[in-house]
């Protein structure tokens, strides 16, 4: 499978080092792929990853969109034709939304023919890195309308080593997954528990 990530931020580099480890094919899009922001992670991944934006797209089935809410607009510019291709949503717009849209999904889905889901926007970038807390993967979370793209999402999920990547519904639940994903940074940020925590599911 070959991944395309536009953004090389915290998430995205996070991402691109654990599906690189998992042997898929990464590209890293950027406005300029080498720009002093890209060095760090350019110094882990290797130079070769990184292109700009439409390149990266064209050559992968897969787009992972890391960037800031409100930069969508100009990324759906420079995406080139996307019909049929995935796209993982990752942000949250619960700060601040891509008006007149409340998320980035429901501008991607208004404006692109892309397989669509919310993925990999509910815990921080550390926890992506290592999802192992006593042995055991902690849980990824989606929501969306295409069955295909959250059939992805999971694969690539495990494939970091979440334990599961949990279905949160349909495109009517991307609000509240980025609510919870607001839940996460409450605790850890604004309560002051710490990043190095995580949610998981237990069963009676």
């Amino acid at each position: 499978m070959n991944i395309a990530i536009i953004d090389s931020g915290n998430v995205g580099g996070a991402l691109a080092q654990q599906w690189i480890k998992a042997g898929y094919n990464v590209l890293i899009g950027a406005q300029f792929p080498l720009s002093e922001k890209n060095i760090s992670l350019a110094t882990k991944i290797g130079e070769d990853r990184f292109t700009v934006i439409e390149n990266a797209v064209k050559q992968c089935e897969v787009v992972l969109i890391a960037t800031p809410p409100t930069a969508i607009f100009e990324v759906i510019e420079q995406l080139g034709d996307v019909s049929g291709k995935v796209i993982i949503d990752a942000t949250n717009a619960v700060m601040k939304s891509p008006e007149p849209y409340k998320t980035v999904y429901h501008a991607l889905a208004d404006k692109t023919n892309a397989e669509i889901v919310k993925c990999f926007n509910t815990t921080g970038f550390e926890n992506m890195l290592d999802p192992i807390y006593n042995g055991e993967g902690i849980d990824m979370f989606m929501a969306g309308d295409s069955e295909k793209a959250k059939e992805i999402a999971k694969k690539l999920a495990l494939d970091c080593g979440f334990g599961s990547c949990i279905d949160f519904g349909k495109s009517d639940k991307v609000e509240l997954l980025e609510k919870f994903a607001l839940s996460w940074i409450n605790l850890a940020i604004m309560q002051g528990y710490g990043r190095d925590l995580a949610f998981k599911i237990i069963r009676r």
